[in-house]
């Protein structure tokens, strides 16, 4: 940022601090929190060079609160602390196994008490073949940068085919071992979670929801249930707006030591089952479910029960302060991993011969959300590609009706077309409206597909 720049933002601070010095402290706060669990993840899960996520990724962002945050990293203790001219001072601890946690209303040596996660070795993947040469002229234009005011910045590609990986491709400082963050692809982790305890009979879909602030029978929200929740229609109240600062879904990850809480204490604003509302918070507290009904200690039961499994040896999902894993955000895993979960639901949720998720449960994430008219969204997955990875949003859907996708911020994508035999893994960091067009990259993708089975 140009010094002059910087220094209007400082004035703009200060002022703000003197007319509204409660909402500058949560401003400063939520900032720097941020920054501290984003560069600790990159760092000490995503193994990236510390000074390159600062000079990069943090301003893609394009935040003038976090151009103005100072940060200090220890790789030895594994900490990152940040703040706005000491104001807001917020630390994220790394623990193995479980990632990065922000100590919010915990103290740091409480969040760093937790046991690490131990992952097993990853089993088999399917095997690599050449790339056909439609298919890398696809590959290539999926890494190419063509308007540099909206960059794309793929960073991993993965497509497997009938059975064979027929392209694998990573950035430049990225490899088949790197870990990448899901966002909101972790809400479609968290289903197959609720999935596996559906199979054991530990949740049932149409009774209420298992929050216990909902537990007495004249709270209306004590009608919510599980399956509502999934389908993104519980009806309560929750601004997902990202680029409002002190958001109720920004205020929950990096204002809150308890999101689930947070999401949980919301009011209605329409009765269950009748609206659709896209909400992190709603995530947050399907985790708090998970967490309570496992019956162990949640990332043991998500390692043993999901990621050990499929050999997902990458993978694990990152708690909050109240020790609560944020199902809604911030799962890890490797390319090959993601596309292991994007394989187990071609598979109708079997894996080796293993049923991993109930037999109907792919059929059921893939129904849309009774209260969504245009059909776009399942149980925790999308059903069409949605804004702003679908750049043309009058134009005809270009895409075969069977296809569904996890789907993160910054153009995150595991997409499943079950009719072409076929998942598909894009990782990124497209922050600018409109820069990547996952429809048409897929849709491209197809052709290719089709003229190498012609030739």
């Amino acid at each position: 940022m140009p010094r002059s720049a910087r220094l209007l933002l400082v004035i703009a601070l200060l002022t703000l601090m003197a007319f509204a010095g409660h909402e500058s402290q949560r401003l400063a706060g939520v900032g720097s929190a941020f920054a501290a669990k984003y560069l600790c993840s990159a760092v000490f899960v995503g193994g990236r060079d510390p000074d390159q996520v600062a000079r990069i990724d943090l301003p893609a962002f394009r935040s003038a609160v976090l151009d103005l945050v100072d940060w200090h990293m220890d790789a030895t203790s594994g900490t990152t602390t940040a703040d706005i001219f000491s104001i807001g001072r917020r630390e994220a601890r790394y623990r193995p196994g479980l990632g990065c946690t922000v100590a919010i209303d915990r103290t740091p040596v409480e969040v760093q008490a937790a046991p690490p996660v131990t992952t097993e070795s990853a089993n088999a993947f399917p095997p690599v073949v050449p790339t056909p040469p439609a298919l890398e002229k696809v590959v290539e234009a999926a890494f190419s940068e063509p308007d540099p005011g909206r960059p794309r910045r793929t960073r991993a590609l993965l497509v497997i085919h009938r059975g064979q990986t027929l392209a694998e491709r990573y950035a430049p400082g990225y490899s088949a071992q790197s870990r990448f963050i899901g966002w909101s692809m972790s809400k479609s982790v968290m289903s197959a979670l609720i999935g596996i305890l559906v199979a054991q009979g530990s949740l049932t879909l149409d009774a209420p929801a298992p929050v216990p602030k909902w537990a007495n029978p004249d709270d209306p929200r004590h009608a919510i249930t599980l399956d509502q929740l999934l389908h993104m229609s519980s009806g309560l109240e929750f601004d997902e707006d990202y680029g409002n600062p002190l958001s109720d879904v920004v205020w929950m990850l990096y204002g809150t030591g308890d999101g689930a809480a947070f999401a949980a204490a919301k009011p209605l604003t329409a009765s269950p089952g009748t609206t659709f509302h896209y909400s992190t918070g709603t995530t947050e507290i399907l985790s708090r479910i998970v967490d309570k009904k496992a019956g162990e200690d949640y990332p043991l039961f998500a390692e043993r029960t999901l990621f050990a499994p499929l050999g997902m040896a990458g993978a694990l999902i990152e708690p909050d302060a109240a020790g609560t894993p944020m199902g809604a955000c911030c799962a890890w895993a490797t390319a090959r991993d993601w596309a292991r979960f994007g394989l187990l639901y071609l598979q109708e949720g079997l894996w080796e011969g293993r049923r991993i998720l109930p037999a109907d449960w792919v059929r059921y994430s893939r129904t849309p959300a009774p209260a969504v008219k245009a059909e776009q969204y399942g149980a925790h997955f999308w059903l069409k590609v949605p804004p702003p990875y679908r750049i043309e949003p009058g134009r005809p859907q270009l895409l075969p009706a069977d296809a569904f996708h996890a789907v993160g911020h910054g153009g995150q994508f595991v997409t499943v077309i079950p009719s072409h035999e076929l998942v598909v893994v894009r990782l990124g960091l497209a922050l600018d409206p409109v820069a990547w067009d996952h429809e048409a990259f897929i849709h491209d993708l197809l052709a290719a597909l089709d003229t190498n089975s012609k030739s």
